[in-house]
């Protein structure tokens, strides 16, 4: 009897209850109740199955273009004098003056030290009185030779014999003084070599003897050393593989190249490749290329180094898209396109080169194609964007309203 009163009077309070939850379960399906009513357990299954929808990602885009691409060569070259003297004596004698300043700018021609000039001065002038003793035994057996010439025609009482003897002392007196003129121009010469001259126009080194020394011309002993800056040579080494595929060949070569600082970014020079050398090292698989700048700025020295861009080839009408859009993945180089529908595209690309902030894309995109530039860390392929910068498309508004469910009171 007790059990039915409790059941009974337990049905009265959960059937009003569960009646009124239905009525109204609009009302208080937002209510968060401690327990899951059993209505309640389909919407929120529902709602559980049904992700939100992620909200657009903001991109900044730019266009794929075509244009002309100049193709480079880039390597570390090596610069070095176009020309290196070591200055020598030539002869023997004593330093008397030295006439340059270290690090002095010299032109061709210009006196750099003097060597005891009177030793050598004194031989010439003996071989100059030597000359003058053989051209007076010249003149006088030129005299002779005539005089019996002359007799000899007048049948006067001289013989043949006596006449070719004369011929032939004038012969010898001529070798003579012709021997006499040689010897006066090398002691000349020799007198001219103590005037220590620069060999070609440079920048002088450091002073290696001084005023006063005794020189050799047999020993290798060096006064100064002069260096041509201007022009100037670099050397640089390359791949033998990727100078093979350009135009350039063995021998003679003209290629335009800039050289630049270790960072790329300032220009010390313009210059030209003048030659390809003949051979490959085949321990390295390189290849040398010596190029030539003028340097009027002096702004490359011997024993630096120096970043060489060397235009071996121009791409026309090439593809081309910001560097800052070529991503690098484990598959290679690719892209995110932004499409016409406002969402994202993953696209392989084959990069040729990057240069001044364009990359060269010789497969993947094409003109006019949208590229992402900013906002691709949270891009997946298909996903929604929104580009930066731009008006939105004003979508059309439904015209009737939703009609919610009745409400009972």
């Amino acid at each position: 009897m007790r059990r039915s009163v409790k059941l009974f009077i337990g049905a009265l309070v959960v059937l009003p209850a569960g009646t009124a939850a239905y009525y109204f379960r609009n009302d208080i399906k937002d209510i968060k109740l401690p327990f899951a009513l059993p209505f309640m357990q389909p919407v929120e299954a529902e709602q559980a199955a049904t992700p939100a929808a992620r909200p657009p990602v903001a991109v900044k885009v730019a266009a794929a273009k075509a244009e002309d691409v100049p193709i480079y060569l880039t390597g570390i070259g090596t610069i070095q004098a176009y020309n290196t003297v070591n200055v020598q004596s030539r002869v023997d004698g004593e330093i008397v003056q030295i006439l340059f300043q270290e690090g002095q700018d010299v032109k061709q021609g210009d006196i750099l030290a003097v060597i005891d000039p009177r030793p050598f001065q004194a031989q010439l002038d003996q071989q100059v009185a030597v000359r003058q003793k053989d051209q007076a035994l010249l003149d006088g057996a030129q005299i002779d030779m005539e005089r019996y010439d002359s007799l000899i025609q007048k049948a006067a009482a001289i013989s043949r014999q006596v006449v070719d003897q004369q011929h032939a002392l004038v012969e010898q007196y001529k070798a003579q003084v012709r021997n006499d003129e040689a010897q006066i121009e090398y002691a000349r010469t020799q007198l001219g070599f103590t005037n220590v001259r620069a060999p070609l126009s440079g920048r002088l080194g450091i002073r290696q003897v001084d005023q006063g020394n005794y020189v050799r011309a047999v020993s290798p002993t060096t006064i100064v050393t002069v260096t041509q800056l201007q022009p100037i040579s670099v050397i640089y080494t390359l791949a033998a593989v990727a100078v093979g595929q350009t135009r350039l060949s063995l021998g003679q070569a003209d290629a335009p190249v800039i050289a630049l600082t270790a960072d790329n970014t300032t220009e010390l020079d313009k210059g030209t490749i003048t030659l390809v050398d003949n051979q490959v090292d085949q321990a390295s698989g390189t290849i040398k290329l010596k190029a030539t700048f003028p340097n009027k700025a002096l702004k490359l020295w011997p024993g630096n180094f120096a970043n060489g861009r060397i235009t071996v080839d121009t791409r026309k009408n090439a593809i081309t898209a910001p560097a800052i859009a070529v991503r690098h993945g484990p598959r290679g180089d690719f892209v995110w396109v932004a499409k016409a529908d406002d969402t994202a595209a993953f696209r392989p690309v084959t990069v040729g080169q990057i240069f001044d902030g364009r990359a060269l894309i010789d497969k993947g995109i094409a003109r006019g194609e949208r590229v992402v530039t900013d906002g691709y860390y949270r891009l997946e392929n298909g996903s929604r964007i929104t580009i930066e910068g731009q008006t939105p498309t004003a979508k059309a508004q439904p015209t009737t309203q939703p009609r919610s469910e009745p409400r009972v009171d």
